[in-house]
């Protein structure tokens, strides 16, 4: 089925879920605490993380907004607070859908499965490949001939949003707007710097691209080298 990652604290609610979720064909991965967690979150990319909220060493509304930071990966807040605002601002910091305890093993498979359902398979690949360059939107990681690329969170926007578009001319207008959310407009200078530095990240210039390739007038466009 998928693989899961439960953060949760209480180690008899801990291994009766993972008992439950076993029985039902999923893998799981477990951590009692927010930090190892998360570190388990980033190094073993999860198909979807149950979260509680109530954990020892940081509150789970901190640990998604930090997950959220670098992952895009499916999240099931799991909390023992019924409070309406707290299950909004879980909703609004990323949470994908919550569950209030006590809940049952057969309640949580259910929701993994339609938040699954919903976010697309959790099994299939959704990196964009282009050559040698390869672009993981759920990880937020590249890499270059296999060589991994040391991109900021916008450099990385730009990237997935050309490489996800190979082939195809993007106007600045169009990155403007999609990439850095500027839907009335601004200015084409931002996103002459950001390629810049992204084309010396991937070894190449204006004057010699190998991925990136200027049209006058017009945009950029990404395509695999020739030859």
């Amino acid at each position: 089925m998928a693989q899961v990652l439960l953060i949760e604290d209480d180690p008899a609610i801990r291994g009766a879920l993972i008992r439950g979720l076993t029985e039902r064909g999923h893998a799981v991965d477990s951590a009692a605490a927010a930090l190892p967690g998360l570190e388990s979150a980033v190094t073993n990319r999860p198909d979807l993380v149950v979260l509680d909220l109530g954990l020892p060493d940081l509150d789970g509304t901190t640990v998604l907004r930090m997950l959220r930071g670098v992952s895009a990966v499916p999240v099931i807040v799991a909390t023992a607070r019924d409070d309406e605002s707290e299950i909004v601002a879980v909703l609004d910091a990323g949470a994908d859908d919550y569950l209030v305890k006590p809940f049952s093993a057969a309640q949580l498979d259910a929701r993994i499965r339609a938040v699954l359902r919903r976010t697309g398979d959790a099994v299939a690949d959704p990196a964009v490949v282009v050559g040698g360059l390869r672009v993981d939107p759920r990880a937020r990681e590249a890499s270059l001939d296999g060589v991994a690329l040391d991109l900021t969170p916008r450099e990385f926007s730009l990237l997935h949003y050309l490489a996800a578009r190979s082939g195809q001319v993007v106007s600045k207008r169009e990155l403007l707007t999609e990439v850095w959310q500027l839907p009335y407009g601004g200015a084409d200078k931002t996103v002459d710097v950001h390629l810049s530095w992204l084309r010396r990240k991937l070894g190449e210039t204006a004057q010699e691209p190998r991925y990136l390739h200027a049209v006058r007038g017009v945009g950029v466009r990404i395509s695999a080298p020739q030859g």
